[in-house]
């Protein structure tokens, strides 16, 4: 799908749709006003009749527009203006954009740009306006022997109203761009089945992605490698799999200093998790399939860094294993070795994704980071306390909590701050090892991220809890692309924060 911006009076425009905003009891912006004196009060008379009341996600197509250069006119509501939060904007653009790719067309002029969004500026709405409209075309059909044709729309003008900076909102496009492009490559990763996306299939793709890129450099550690790091709770987890580990490592060089410390990402790769021994209910374990979600969205986020270019240094790891059952599955009861030296009892095999994290956690210290965000489908304690609309979110640091935050506001991709307090460590105490891999029932989401803290004592390091958010279940099942959203913005913010402080240098 193709973006422009259009600064011209939309009433002129050949398109074959027009789209406008309409607020709560017939509420017209500007746009619409211009709109509605070209048509002879059309728009009024629709809303007069009572065919459209302007509730908020509501469209009703007119298929005439006279005195209109648009074949067709399609209108949106949005609502009561004073409650127009971020949240109810994308519930508007969602709409228009499920209207209009149910359509027969090519293009459209959309103007919802000039709907009055609760302190956000039109450059958010321009690039919030991409970013849906991209996820919305999003169609997983590689195993579809006779796939739905895909929508016909595939040009899409963006109405600028006037006096505002090009520039800028120029900016705004490309980022919503980049964002919904990288969330459509995590979703198309974690859709794909767990026989095709393995360890190596994740390997191949990083491969891909950065080849032929000079500023990324690529490093995939197989088992014997990482065997001689003395990584022995990524191999343990993975070991009662025919498909071998792997540990992927991307870095990016985009800073005027190429030797500044960078910023790392670290994403949770499972791409299957039966649970091992400690097997799961066989009731919606396909959804196992996106176990890989964290490292699935560290490599949408790499996507959309590459489309971007911010000037910052980044390093992306990706934890990759399958956890299976059979004869050489780790058992509970057993104790592994961590990379750090630190040792773990493993009491349930299922709580698996920590062991691969806890020594991707360790092996990024070498690269110095700045900052550390890990991300994984973790706890199904995240989704009891959290639901489907919010990412765990724990850290070591308050700063790094809050930037994560106000980073996941400005990108309508919401986490919640949960305590990582010195009470909770003591769930996991072991009568046999520096530590076992559960807690018990009690604040599991929690008492996860005290696991992993154990392993990021020498950075500053956040982590991040997307079991409720990286995918949705039941007839429209599939994988979301969150949290690209919020890590993209974290990195813009950290990028934009770190060349300030340069030029004041």
């Amino acid at each position: 799908m193709e973006f422009k911006l259009l600064s011209q009076s939309p009433a002129n425009q050949s398109t074959a749709c027009l789209v406008i905003p309409v607020g709560q009891d017939g509420q017209l912006t500007a746009v619409g006003e211009q709109v509605d004196k070209a048509t002879e009060s059309l728009v009024r008379q629709t809303l007069d009749r009572g065919d459209f009341k302007g509730k908020l996600g509501q469209t009703f197509l007119l298929p005439f527009a006279p005195g209109l250069k648009a074949e067709r006119l399609l209108l949106v509501g949005y609502g009561d203006a004073d409650k127009l939060t971020e949240s109810r904007f994308r519930k508007m653009v969602q709409a228009s954009a499920s209207a209009l790719l149910a359509l027969n067309i090519h293009d459209a002029l959309v103007t919802l740009a000039d709907t009055p969004v609760l302190e956000r500026a039109v450059d958010w709405r321009i690039r919030l306006i991409s970013e849906t409209f991209l996820t919305s075309r999003y169609r997983f059909t590689e195993f579809k022997s006779q796939p739905e044709p895909e929508p016909g729309l595939t040009e899409v003008a963006l109405w600028l109203p006037a006096g505002e900076d090009e520039a800028i909102v120029a900016q705004g496009l490309a980022i919503g761009e980049a964002i919904g492009s990288g969330r459509n490559f995590t979703r198309t990763l974690a859709d794909r089945p767990a026989n095709l996306c393995t360890p190596r299939h994740l390997a191949d793709v990083a491969a891909e992605l950065v080849e032929g890129d000079d500023r990324f450099k690529l490093t995939v550690l197989d088992e014997a490698q990482m065997a001689e790091l003395g990584m022995n709770s990524l191999l343990a987890v993975g070991q009662g799999s025919d498909e071998p580990s792997r540990l992927v490592v991307i870095e990016y060089r985009g800073a005027d200093d190429p030797e500044a410390a960078p910023h790392a990402l670290v994403g949770k790769g499972i791409t299957f998790d039966s649970g091992g021994i400690s097997l799961k209910p066989g009731a919606g374990m396909d959804e196992m399939k996106y176990d890989m979600g964290g490292a699935a969205s560290v490599l949408g986020t790499c996507a959309a860094v590459k489309a971007l270019a911010p000037k910052i240094n980044l390093v992306a790891v990706l934890a990759c294993a399958e956890n299976m059952p059979s004869g050489r599955a780790n058992k509970p009861g057993d104790i592994l070795k961590t990379m750090s030296g630190k040792t773990v009892e493993v009491l349930n095999t299922d709580a698996e994704g920590r062991l691969v994290l806890c020594d991707a956690l360790t092996y990024v210290e070498r690269y110095q980071p700045t900052t550390v965000v890990d991300i994984a489908t973790l706890t199904g304690a995240c989704i009891m306390a959290l639901g489907h609309h919010a990412t765990g979110l724990l850290a070591n640091d308050d700063d790094l909590a809050l930037s994560l935050l106000e980073a996941g506001e400005m990108a309508e991709d919401r986490a919640w701050h949960l305590p990582l307090w010195e009470e909770f460590q003591e769930q996991l105490d072991s009568n046999f090892a520096d530590m076992q891999n559960i807690g018990g029932r009690p604040a599991g989401t929690i008492t996860a991220g005290c696991f992993l803290s154990r392993f990021a004592e020498n950075f500053t390091w956040a982590h991040l809890d997307i079991a409720g958010t990286a995918w949705v279940s039941g007839k429209a099942k599939g994988a979301t692309g969150r949290p690209v959203g919020l890590l993209t913005q974290h990195l813009l913010d950290r990028a934009q924060e770190e060349n300030t402080a340069e030029e004041k240098a």
